[in-house]
C-alpha cells in the first residue's frame, strides 16, 4: 500500500510529544521532515531534519516547502510574557499557515490545548464550540493559532485540525488528570486520526483518553474518527488514595484549565 504522504513535517520534534510522533508517524508518509530549535540527534532512514526557529520566516519557509502536511507541536508549554509571545510564538503561528498557504500544503494538525477555554467551569462540559475562554498568556496564543487555522480555512481552504490536548503525560499525576489525562499512545492516535480523516474543514478536538470522568466534549469531532483506547480509570484507585481532594471553591477546581488559571501575570514580581 502507498503512503498517504509525500512528505510531513512535525514541527517541535525533539520534545516528549514529538519525538512519540517522529517514530508513529513513519508508516504515513514517504519522508518525515522534523523540525525543531533543539538538536534531534540522527536521522533515521526516511527523515530530514531542520533545526531552525519558526519565528524566523525565511527558514520557515524553506523547512515547509516540499510538504503536503504539518503536523505542528512546536512551543513552550508553560505561560510566557507577553513580549516572549510577541517575540516568538505569534510570528511562528504565522509563519506556518502563510508557508502552508505558499507551498501548497493541504492540511494542518495543530497540538492546541485545554487552555485555549480554561475559564470553562468544569461542570459546564465545553465541547468544541465554546468560545474562546483563555486562562493564561499561554491559552491566549493558543486562541490566536486557531482563529489564525479558522481564517486559513475560510478563506483559503488549508484544512486544520486543533487538537486541545489536556493533560498529556506518561501517566495521570493528579485528581484533575483523572478527567484530562491523553495518553502517549492516543496521542498519536488523535494525530494519526486529524491526518487521515476525509475532510475536516477547520475543526477542534479536545485530547484526552477513554476517561470515565470527563470535564470536555468531543461529541462535535466525531467526524474525526479518533478512537482513544487507553484510559485514567485504572491509575484511579492509586491516584484518590494518595492525593487529597483540592478545595471545590478554589479556581483551580472551578475550571478545565486547573492550575494556569490560578497563575499570577508573569510579569508580577514572585
Amino acid at each position: 500500500m502507498g503512503h498517504e504522504f509525500e512528505r510531513i513535517l512535525i514541527t517541535g520534534a525533539a520534545g516528549n510529544l514529538g519525538d512519540h510522533l517522529r517514530r508513529g508517524l513513519g508508516p504515513l508518509a514517504r519522508r518525515l521532515r522534523l523540525l525543531d530549535v533543539r538538536p534531534m540527534g540522527e536521522a533515521a532512514p526516511g527523515e530530514e531534519l531542520v533545526q531552525c526557529d519558526l519565528s524566523d520566516r525565511e527558514a520557515a519557509f524553506a523547512a515547509i516547502r516540499g510538504c503536503d502536511a504539518i503536523v505542528h507541536f512546536a512551543g513552550h508549554p508553560r505561560e510566557m510574557s507577553f513580549d516572549e509571545i510577541l517575540r516568538d510564538t505569534l510570528p511562528a503561528s504565522y509563519n506556518v499557515y502563510e508557508g502552508a498557504r505558499q507551498f501548497g500544503v493541504k492540511r494542518v494538525v495543530y497540538a492546541s490545548s485545554i487552555h485555549a477555554v480554561g475559564f470553562h467551569p468544569v461542570e459546564d462540559v465545553p465541547d468544541t464550540r465554546a468560545p474562546h475562554r483563555p486562562d493564561t498568556f499561554y491559552g491566549l496564543t493558543k486562541t490566536f493559532t486557531e482563529d489564525l487555522a479558522s481564517l486559513y480555512w475560510d478563506k483559503w481552504g488549508i484544512e486544520s485540525v486543533c487538537l486541545r490536548i489536556c493533560s498529556c503525560f506518561p501517566e495521570p499525576a493528579d485528581r484533575r488528570m483523572l478527567w484530562s489525562w491523553l495518553s502517549y499512545s492516543d496521542c498519536l492516535r488523535l494525530t494519526e486520526a486529524a491526518l487521515l480523516a476525509p475532510r475536516v474543514g477547520f475543526s477542534v478536538i479536545y485530547g484526552t483518553s477513554d476517561n470515565a470522568r470527563a470535564a470536555v466534549s468531543n461529541a462535535r469531532a466525531s467526524h474525526i474518527g479518533y478512537r482513544p483506547r487507553d484510559s485514567a480509570d485504572v491509575h484511579a484507585p492509586r491516584v484518590l488514595s494518595r492525593i487529597d481532594r483540592d478545595d471545590p471553591a478554589s479556581t483551580a477546581a472551578r475550571v478545565v484549565g486547573g492550575g494556569f488559571a490560578a497563575a499570577p501575570h508573569p510579569d508580577d514580581p514572585r
